[in-house]
C-alpha cells in the first residue's frame, strides 16, 4: 500500500543482503545477491517510502586489505586499512546503485540512486581501539586463526562456530562529515551512505581529518543517519524474521514486540550475543530514546514489506 504523505526510512542491510554465505566470495556472486536484495529495496520505495540505504562491509574490507597486503612489495606498497574502507564503500555502493536502478526501472520508477563516500568521526580516546571486537574478512580454521595470530599479530576469535575470524576495533560514530550533502540529496535521490559504517577519520585539533584503522558498525551508523535526518523509522534487516530470546534453544521466543524497558532487561540477561544481534537491538533503542513517538524495526531482508504493513518482524519502540 503506497502512502499518501511520503515517511523518511533509513535501511540497514546486513551481510547477508549483499552475500549468499555459499561458494566463493567473489564479485560476480555478490552482485547477483545484491540484485535480488535491491528488489525488496524498490518495493519498499514503491511503497512511498524516501529512502537512505546503509550497508555493513566486514567481509569485503576484509579481502580488501587481504589482497592488498598480499600484493605488498616496494614496488606497491600496502593500502592503508581506512582506504581498503572506502574502496569498499566504492565498490559495494556501485552494486547498489547498479542494481537498484535496474529494479527501479523494471517497476517504471525512475528514481536517481547515487552513492556518497561518507566519512565517520570517530574519538581516538574510544576504548573499542583496546578491544577488537568486529569481524571482518573470511573464516578461517582454529589451526589457520593461530598461524596468522603468530605470524602478523592479529587478534582473532571463534565466531557462532562457524570458524574463525580476524577482529578489528569498532569505535562508536559520533557526526556523519558529508551529512549536509545527504540532506541535499535526500528528496531528489535515494542515497547510499555511510557505507561499512562509514570511513572511520579522527578529527585533528587544526581541523583536518585522519583515517583510522578500524571498522563502524553500521547499525549504529544508520541509527545516527536516521536521527540527523529524523527519520520516521529505522529499519535493520538482518538474517532472521524477528527477534528472539533464549535463541536456537528449545524454549525459544520469538519477539513481536520490544519496548526500551524490556529490551534493556534482556540485555542484562545476556540474551543478545554482542556479534550479532546486540548492536542492532542497542541501534534500534538509541533511535526511539532519541524519537519516542517513533519506531524502529528488526527483521529479516525477505520480510521487509511486510513488516512496514505491520505484519510480521519486531518492532521497537519507546513504551
Amino acid at each position: 500500500m503506497k502512502k499518501e504523505t511520503p515517511e523518511k526510512i533509513v535501511i540497514a542491510l546486513g551481510g547477508n543482503a549483499l552475500q549468499s554465505g555459499k561458494g566463493p566470495a567473489t564479485a560476480e556472486a555478490q552482485l547477483e545477491v545484491v540484485k535480488r536484495t535491491c528488489a525488496h529495496v524498490a518495493q519498499i520505495s514503491g511503497m512511498g517510502y524516501e529512502i537512505a540505504v546503509v550497508h555493513g562491509n566486514g567481509p569485503q574490507v576484509g579481502r580488501i586489505v587481504m589482497a592488498s597486503e598480499a600484493a605488498n612489495s616496494e614496488d606497491t606498497p600496502a593500502m592503508p586499512f581506512d582506504v581498503c574502507g572506502a574502496m569498499s564503500q566504492g565498490y559495494i555502493g556501485y552494486h547498489i546503485q547498479q542494481s537498484l536502478l535496474y529494479a527501479l526501472n523494471r517497476d517504471n520508477r525512475h528514481v536517481p540512486v547515487v552513492t556518497v563516500a561518507t566519512q565517520m568521526i570517530v574519538d581516538e580516546n574510544d576504548p573499542a581501539f583496546q578491544n577488537p571486537t568486529k569481524p571482518i574478512g573470511p573464516f578461517y580454521t582454529e589451526e589457520e586463526a593461530k598461524k596468522l595470530i603468530a605470524e602478523r599479530g592479529w587478534t582473532m576469535k571463534e565466531d557462532a562456530g562457524r570458524g574463525w575470524r580476524r577482529l578489528v576495533a569498532s569505535p562508536k560514530p559520533l557526526r556523519i562529515v558529508e551529512i549536509e550533502a545527504v540532506r541535499q540529496l535526500w528528496d531528489k535521490t535515494i542515497v547510499i551512505t555511510c557505507g561499512g559504517g562509514g570511513i572511520p577519520v579522527l578529527e585533528k585539533i587544526d581541523g583536518h581529518l585522519e583515517g583510522v584503522a578500524a571498522v563502524i558498525d553500521k547499525d549504529f551508523a544508520a541509527e545516527l543517519l536516521a536521527e540527523e535526518v529524523k527519520a520516521d523509522k529505522l529499519m535493520i534487516l538482518t538474517e532472521v524474521e524477528k527477534v528472539a530470546i533464549n535463541f536456537n534453544k528449545p524454549d525459544q521466543q520469538d519477539l513481536d514486540h520490544l519496548t526500551l524497558e524490556e529490551a534493556a532487561k534482556y540485555i542484562e540477561e545476556g540474551q543478545f550475543p554482542a556479534g550479532s544481534m546486540l548492536p542492532k537491538v542497542e541501534a534500534a533503542m538509541k533511535f526511539v530514546r532519541m524519537f519516542p513517538d517513533k519506531q524502529a524495526i528488526i527483521t529479516s531482508l525477505d520480510k521487509a514489506v511486510e513488516a512496514l504493513n505491520g505484519e510480521t518482524g519486531t518492532v521497537i519502540t519507546f513504551n
